[in-house]
């Protein structure tokens, strides 16, 4: 431990490394000029898609290779051992510098899949896996949400049979919501393996090629015009039992690993596009409202409130602690921000904000309102997190239903 620099000394070395592989950006866009995009969720083709992931990809290598990639993993998995809070640091110094931003196939990589086979993997699942994942040379997706469950992912339906022949399992089902398919070398599957035990007890996870015959991905069209999200069909898909993620039975354990990570990578939603709505209000050509001056500051102190939340959530994971309800307040309060952009946003543009007259910072808007309502399902509906509220803060009886994706 003596060996890590201080948070000071670590942000000079991370600034002085990126100063040499990439360009200094401002640290904010001049209002007006250049891209103006504050969509919520990606809209490219799936040929700018891979693109881009080819290019975000590179930059990660290039980051793992010098020792600043997976800054709190053990040094086997080419990591430093620093606090994990020191990838936030890094992540700051980093937003002032020109590199691609990561879609969301990267974080649900190392931050998601990586951390549950560390915990939940063999030896040689870990020796396979791990060192290729947090490169980036491979990418893992989702394979979570199902059409029939919903939001309860313990209800889920798609069917893994034993091939005693071949040492493996025969996978049917139907996948949906997946970010990433299209360009993921691996797929996170939550399959029922026991349909005649209790919701719980009869669920199994493995990690599917999906490049593997019978697996079949199709964009689905968002309202956006968009597709960064698909669907996954699994037509009797074959996985040797040594894909298999954790123990026959207990993939519940196993999706609860996964779940948890994946709320404490929402605290940051929709910061971005808050800061976005605030500098609409500064540069609106007229005065604002005494409504409209109201709810910018309400806007500005949720941002705030939503930051130190995510420093609540840092802080658990420095002291070695699972952060379950931070998480789930962190995430109920990135989607109400969303909300309160959308509403100032709304407020300010009027019919601007739904006619395309080419002015700059005006139609763009309409991607962050028709994609912000997606994140009250996503990462667990705000029903699931005030449902695990009720019952692991209030302590009030559990209901039976499952908390999923």
């Amino acid at each position: 431990m003596n060996d890590i620099p201080g948070p000071e000394e670590f942000r000079v070395e991370a600034r002085r490394w990126l100063t040499g592989v990439a360009k200094s950006r401002a640290t904010r866009q001049e209002w007006g000029r250049g891209d103006d995009s504050v969509a919520v969720f990606e809209n490219r083709t799936e040929a700018e898609e891979r693109e881009h992931t080819d290019r975000t990809r590179e930059w990660e290598r290039t980051r793992y290779d010098q020792g600043w990639g997976a800054l709190a993993w053990p040094a086997q998995y080419g990591g430093r051992e620093l606090p994990a809070y020191y990838e936030q640091l890094y992540r700051a110094e980093e937003a002032a510098f020109d590199t691609p931003r990561r879609t969301e196939i990267f974080p649900v990589t190392q931050q998601l899949v990586a951390p549950a086979i560390r915990i939940w993997g063999t030896e040689r699942q870990k020796e396979r896996w791990l060192r290729p994942m947090l490169r980036t040379d491979e990418l893992a997706c989702q394979l979570f949400s199902e059409t029939e469950a919903g939001s309860d992912l313990a209800a889920v339906r798609t069917r893994a049979v034993r091939d005693d022949f071949r040492g493996g399992w025969r996978l049917r089902g139907h996948k949906v919501w997946t970010s990433g398919a299209l360009v993921a070398t691996w797929g996170v599957a939550v399959c029922r393996t026991d349909p005649g035990a209790p919701e719980h007890a009869g669920i199994t996870v493995f990690l599917v090629r999906m490049d593997a015959p019978g697996v079949t991905v199709r964009p689905i069209r968002q309202m956006t015009g968009g597709s960064s999200f698909n669907e996954v069909y699994l037509d009797d898909v074959f996985v040797p039992d040594t894909d298999r993620l954790g123990p026959v039975g207990e993939g519940w354990r196993v999706t609860l690993t996964v779940l948890a990570a994946e709320r404490l990578d929402s605290g940051g939603l929709g910061l971005d596009n808050a800061d976005r709505a605030l500098d609409l209000a500064r540069h609106l050509p007229r005065p604002l409202t005494g409504g409209e001056r109201q709810q910018a500051a309400d806007l500005f102190v949720r941002a705030l409130v939503q930051r130190l939340i995510g420093l609540r959530v840092t802080a658990a994971l420095v002291a070695g602690r699972e952060p379950g309800a931070e998480a789930s307040v962190g995430k109920l309060h990135a989607t109400a921000t969303m909300r309160a952009t959308t509403d100032l946003v709304q407020q300010l543009l009027g019919p601007r904000l739904a006619a395309d007259t080419g002015e700059w910072g005006t139609f763009a808007w309409t991607e962050h309102l028709l994609g912000a309502p997606g994140y009250r399902i996503a990462g667990g509906s705000d029903e699931i997190q005030r449902t695990i509220l009720s019952e692991r803060v209030l302590g009030l009886p559990k209901e039976p239903k499952g908390e999923g994706r």
